[in-house]
């Protein structure tokens, strides 16, 4: 197996597409233009670029992006073993050699001297230089660059720079519409969709709290959660209460008006 093969998404993931956005990024891929996906926490970001390589069946290499990060854990560093030094490329190198896509997840916690080593790669040079090594990679035929994050937290100390936005084509994501997403708890988890229906009514009551006491909505993946704790066997009240309400506040009141409305519609 080459390197590359050990990042292929070997099953298809599930996607609901919501509107036109696979032909889309199939042709930003097709163009080799770099993608940034702005949406809320849990609304299918991640899943779509996974979805996205494994239909174009192309590597993907995944970071987790940090306020911890430093270019060195993105290009690669030196290290030093008992048979002396060797370079270690980071995870953005050897996407780049590879003709991998490269996902940044969440790039607004990185910090903004760490993202200037990506602008080489977003523009029409496609290189990489690796100053510690004095090399320059070029970036592979088949590479792309995609990041991501959730726009609601934006900050004047966690935003993007308009040099690193203007870099990127962009996919504004969102909760899928009630229907849709109906069908991806159906999809996801062993409820029916009596059940699923009545769980994504209680989310969208929690996604109309935000800006009113909630940071962030229910997203689509706390409902799966609470399906998955469903359907093994937890009063369906109570898994709404320890997967879509708990984990995402721990104000008094507003606890107390989520759980009005589980027990509203489960009784």
């Amino acid at each position: 197996m080459s390197n590359a093969d050990a990042y292929r998404v070997r099953r298809e993931p599930f996607y609901q597409a919501q509107d036109n956005e696979v032909a889309h990024y199939e042709a930003a891929y097709a163009a080799r233009l770099p993608v940034m996906l702005k949406g809320p926490t849990g609304c299918g970001k991640s899943r779509f670029v996974e979805y996205m390589a494994w239909k174009l069946g192309k590597p993907l290499i995944t970071v987790a992006c940090n306020e911890d990060m430093t270019a060195a854990d993105l290009v690669g560093r030196f290290l030093l073993d008992a048979s002396g030094t060797h370079w270690q490329d980071g995870p953005l190198t050897l996407a780049a050699r590879l003709g991998a896509i490269c996902y940044l997840d969440e790039i607004v916690e990185a910090r903004q001297d760490t993202l200037v080593v990506i602008h080489p790669l977003t523009d029409h040079r496609r290189t990489l230089p690796l100053d510690k090594k004095g090399e320059q990679v070029e970036a592979h035929a088949d590479f792309q660059l995609v990041i991501s994050y959730n726009p609601g937290y934006q900050s004047l100390m966690k935003d993007l720079k308009q040099s690193t936005k203007q870099r990127f084509t962009a996919f504004q994501f969102d909760y899928p519409e009630a229907a849709l997403e109906v069908g991806i708890i159906c999809q996801e988890t062993a409820v029916d969709r009596n059940i699923s229906e009545k769980l994504v009514e209680i989310a969208q009551a929690g996604r109309r709290l935000k800006g009113h006491g909630l940071d962030e909505g229910i997203s689509t993946r706390l409902v799966v959660n609470a399906a998955a704790l469903i359907g093994q066997g937890v009063a369906p009240a109570d898994a709404c209460r320890m997967a879509m309400v708990r984990p995402i506040t721990d104000d008094a009141d507003v606890i107390d008006t989520l759980d009005h409305a589980i027990s509203a519609v489960f009784g």
